[in-house]
């Protein structure tokens, strides 16, 4: 067996474009748009993933966007449909999460223990970031930092 990808249903295309690329720094690796059942699929890589994820050996993210009907109304799902979390390994947690927040994204779980963060999709789909290697050592504003929301 193989992990492919995990797939996340969004409401806002470019919105969760602007959000996985921009913010996170995942790669478009391709995008399939399938006229008979109007919906559009993108898929999406890490950085270090992009190239082996070009042939298919390396996990991804498949975006799947229902497009509207001929009224403008799109399907709607409940809040992660059941989803747990996504998961990704970062060189430096603490720079990681600044670097998230400059660009505007809420951090609900803030990296306290110098290990473990969490964030949300515009969908709220929950990502976790884990420090890659051992923790890094506490580090303020980091450490104090209360929980945002729910995670």
């Amino acid at each position: 067996m193989e992990y492919l990808h995990t797939m996340v249903r969004v409401h806002d295309l470019e919105a969760s474009l602007d959000f996985y690329c921009n913010k996170l720094g995942l790669q478009e690796i391709s995008r399939k748009d399938n006229e008979g059942g109007k919906f559009t699929l993108v898929f999406l890589a890490a950085g270090g993933d992009a190239e082996s994820a070009k042939t298919n050996k390396a996990p991804m993210i498949e975006l799947t966007y229902n497009w509207p009907d001929e009224d403008g109304k799109v399907e709607q799902y409940d809040s992660g449909r059941n989803f747990g979390h996504l998961a990704y390994r970062v060189e430096n947690i603490y720079a990681t999460c600044q670097d998230l927040a400059d660009k505007g994204v809420t951090i609900n779980r803030p990296p306290r223990d110098g290990y473990m963060a969490f964030i949300k999709s515009p969908d709220g789909i929950s990502i976790e970031l884990l420090q890659k290697g051992d923790r890094l050592e506490l580090q303020e504003p980091w450490a104090s930092m209360e929980n945002e929301g729910s995670w």
